[in-house]
Formats: structure tokens, sequence, C-alpha cells
């Protein structure tokens, strides 16, 4: 098979429409040389361009192909992720955004600095870490995946390039850059994915009659507890994401973020239909009758490319360039989100908080450069080199659920929690975790729940939402005993090696502060009403 060059030519255009718009939006970052207006685009983000780019960072290509393939082999449910995810952007929406955004933090990590200490608070950065590093790997191998398929040149060129790309306006423009070019990307995605669904329907290799009995898909008997953990994983584990709050603290304030959080959970779920629609009829064509030179049937190291293949074989040529220029922007407005989100907390909750206090703007602003640099190269190493990125992600995104959903609900609405709980708590859950077991890891479990497969090692019991209640509780009550033993004197006040007593009294003084603030504002108000009557 020979290169497709008008697929080439239409991928090149793509890269140099979208880095065109990069540098464009650049050059509001560089009339100021403000670091917040590199990390949070200084707060200036209304509904329209919220909506894009809190969308487009939802549906990233992992998502849409990973939306595919289990739509195809597994049937729709078990095709959980869309629901799932879209839900968690809602619960995010509605109940997490506005606490943070009020607040005006520049990261989802600064409350856990400004309650637990900066340097116990950015071990909470750890697994987030990894999780971005390891999720932009996935992002740029699911499109130099589909990049060899429809074009047929070499997947690690694609990866490089698309890195660099999404590198170089990053840097350039910060949150700005990311935010704009979101909007051309996602205004890709949905064109791309709409356009090619009748097409492939109707192809004359399409018989949907093979699937008639499996496209919905089941729930074994003996898995209901497993579906609903990963429900819970989804919907929960969903509400950690750094990069879906980075954009909501840009946004102009609260009304806007959750307004525009809102919307695009719903657009977003929208959106996966088609990419589900697509990947049934990959798995309903007759792919001997097409020009697909592929082992038949479909090995199971190939399923995972069901879209590409179904972009490829099943579509005209011209829809089959229009769903490249999908799945591309789609990965790359994940990537380039993954680069900034965890160049951001790197740059302000660890090199400034921890290291530099009084660095300069100008400082920050190269060591945020530098950042973007250093993860992108690790994301394009991995998805070069690495073979199992996928498990690695699913790992990653259980300790983000286990670990920091405990952690940030605690830390925005349960005031008596203090570093010891937090630091048991992180432990705890990750011990435990890790302890069940991971069967694609080979990890084996030492801890048996109740329904343990002893055959294949599979936990038919919820241990991640059990691994997450653990984590919970223990953060809770180690956190009251404490407080307990220092305020009562069990424990001298010496032994408070975290300073959670000081901490604590610190801020009861400032939220007395704040009520007494609040009266005297009441009172004024009042007194000017009463003035105003007498006056008339």
């Amino acid at each position: 098979m020979a290169i497709n060059v008008p697929c080439l030519v239409a991928v090149i255009l793509m890269y140099v429409l979208v880095l065109v718009i990069g540098v464009v939006t650049a050059k509001k970052t560089h009339k100021s040389q403000n670091s917040e207006e590199v990390m949070i685009a200084n707060r200036s983000l209304g509904f329209g361009v919220a909506f894009f780019t809190l969308t487009a960072t939802m549906i990233c290509g992992g998502f849409i192909n990973g939306t595919a393939e289990f739509a195809a082999w597994h049937g729709l449910l078990q095709t959980q992720a869309p629901l799932g995810y879209c839900f968690g952007f809602f619960i995010s929406g509605f109940i997490f955004a506005p606490k943070l955004r009020r607040e005006n933090y520049v990261t989802m990590f600064d409350p856990f600095q400004y309650k637990y200490g900066r340097k116990m608070g950015s071990l909470l950065i750890i697994p987030h870490l990894f999780g971005d590093v390891l999720w932009s790997a996935t992002m740029l191998a699911s499109l130099g995946a589909t990049v060899a398929i429809i074009v047929d040149i070499d997947s690690t060129l694609s990866i490089i390039v698309s890195a660099l790309v999404a590198v170089v306006y990053t840097i350039l423009g910060g949150l700005y850059a990311v935010a704009y070019t979101d909007v051309i990307q996602l205004i890709l995605v949905a064109v791309g994915l709409v356009v090619a669904c009748p097409f492939a329907l109707t192809d004359q290799n399409v018989n949907l009659n093979n699937i008639s009995s499996t496209w919905v898909g089941e729930v074994k008997s003996g898995t209901e507890w497993v579906y609903l953990d990963t429900y819970c994983l989804l919907v929960l584990g969903g509400t950690t994401v750094q990069p879906f709050y980075q954009r909501i603290l840009a946004c102009k304030n609260t009304r806007v973020a959750v307004v525009s959080t809102l919307v695009a959970a719903i657009f977003s779920f929208l959106l996966t239909l088609p990419a589900a629609v697509l990947g049934l009829a990959g798995s309903a064509a007759d792919w001997n009758s097409t020009d697909y030179t592929g082992p038949l049937p479909i090995p199971e190291e190939r399923r995972s490319h069901i879209l590409p293949m179904t972009l490829s074989y099943l579509v005209p040529l011209p829809v089959s360039i229009i769903g490249l220029g999908a799945i591309s922007a789609a990965s790359m407005s994940s990537a380039d989100s993954c680069f900034l989100s965890i160049a951001t907390v790197m740059t302000k909750n660890v090199y400034k908080d921890i290291f530099r206090k009084n660095a300069s703007d100008r400082e920050l602003m190269w060591v945020l450069r530098i950042f973007i640099v250093l993860f992108g190269t690790a994301g394009t190493v991995l998805a070069i080199k690495a073979t199992s990125i996928y498990e690695l992600v699913v790992l990653a995104s259980d300790f983000m659920y286990v670990i920091l959903f405990p952690q940030l609900v605690c830390v925005l609405w349960v005031s008596m929690t203090n570093t010891y709980g937090m630091v048991s708590s992180y432990f705890v859950a990750l011990i435990i975790r890790i302890l069940s077991g991971d069967p694609t890891l080979g990890i084996p479990a030492v801890i048996k729940y109740p329904m343990y497969e002893e055959e294949t090692g599979t936990q038919l019991f919820p241990f991640r939402t059990f691994s997450m209640i653990c984590g919970f509780v223990t953060l809770i009550v180690v956190s009251a005993i404490t407080n307990f033993l220092f305020a009562n004197g069990y424990f001298p006040i010496e032994y408070d090696f975290f300073s959670c007593q000081r901490q604590r009294t610190y801020q009861n003084r400032s939220n007395e502060h704040q009520k007494m603030e609040v009266k005297k504002k009441l009172l004024q108000q009042q007194d000017l009403i009463i003035n105003g009557d007498s006056k008339q």
C-alpha cells in the first residue's frame, strides 16, 4: 500500500492551521509577560471559548477510539466511559467548580497546600503527574496508529510531528493558545465524525444484521459489582482532573464556569455517539470484501484500530480525510492540555511554592516552558517506545480515584481534616489498591476479596471503591483523633510535627474574621437603607 497523498496533505494542512492559530493567539501573552496569563489566561475565558475548550478536553483521541472499540467488540452496555466521564464532568461543574472558582485558585492543588502545607500538600501531585504524562502518551500513540493506518506512513514520524506542533504553540501562548486551538479542533472532530456515519452505515460491505444480537452488549452474571465499580471510577475519578479545573479557573466568573461545564458535558456525550456508531459499522463489516489486507479475523491487538480502519476502508476518500482530521485534532487537543496542565502544577505548586517563593513572572514563564518541553518529550518517548501504555493509564486513573477523590472532597468541605489524616489516607488507599492486584499488569492479588476468581486472578468485588472508602474513612478518623489528642493536651504541642494545631488556630481566626467582615457589610447596608428611608 502506497502513501495516501491526499490524506497526508490534509494532515499537513491541519497541523499548519492549528500552529498558525496558536502562534497568532500567542501575541496576547507576549504583551504582558504575566505567568498567570499563561497558566489560566488571566481568568478571561467567556462562555464560548470555555465551552469549546472544556469539550475538547473531554473528547480526546483515546476517548473516541476507545468508545468505537468497546462498542464494536463488547456492545453499548460495556461502553461505560462516555456516560461515566460525562456524568463526572457534570458533577464537577455543578459541585466542585463553583467552590474552586470562587476562591480564585490557580490549580486544583492550591487548596491542599494551603491546608496541609506546601510540601505535604504536594504529595497529591504525584499520581496526577504520572496520569497526565501517561495520558498524553496514549493520545499521541493513538494518533500515530491512526495516521499509520489511513496515510500509511511511519507512526513514529506522526507522533513526533504532532507532539512538536503541540509543544510549540503551547510554549508560545499557554492556555490562550491551547483554548483557541481547541475551538478549531473541536469543530473538526464534530464535523468529521458526524459526516462519516451515514457513509459507513450504508457501505455495501456493512451488514447490520451481523450484529443484531450483539450491538447492545450485556453485563455478565457475577460481574455486576465490577460493572458498578467501573462506573464509580469513571464518574468520581473524573472529578479529579487538573486540565478540566485549569479551564474552570480561567473562566471570567463562577457563572460562566458552571454553565459552560454543564453544556460541555452534554455536548461531549453527544459527540461520543457517532464514534460508537462507526465502531458498530466496523464490527458489522465483511472485511474480506474490502481492500483491507491485514489478518482476519481481526486479532486482539488490532481491535483498538477499528475506528481508523472504518474511516480508511468503509467511507469515501474525502470523508476519510475529514475523519482523519477529527481523530488527529482530538488527540492534539488533549495532548497539549496534559502538557500545559502538569507544567503549570510543577511551576506553581512545586517550583514557586516550595523552592522559589519570590520568583519573578519572567522566571516562572521560562520554568513553565521548560516543563512543557520536558513533559512533551516524556509523553512522546513513551508513545513511541511503550507497548502497554493503556494499562498504565488505567492504573494511574485508579490511583487518582482511590487517592485524590476523598482528598478533594475533604479539603473543600470537611474543615476538621489535617495533614496527619491526609498522609495516612494517602498511603492506606495506595497500599490497599496495590495489594488488590491487577491482572492486566501482572500484579498478583495479595488481598483476595469475596468472589475472587483463582483461575483468572480477577477480583469480582468492587475493590477500587472499597480502597477509596478506606482512604476516606482513614482521612476523617485519623484527623479527628489527632485533633482531639493535641487539643486536649494528650500529645504535647511540640510533637505536632506538621503544625496542624497552629494551622487550625489560624484557620479558625481567619474564618471568624471573614464572618465579622460579612456582619459589618450587612450592618452598613442596613444603615444605608434606614438612612435612605428616614430622608424620604
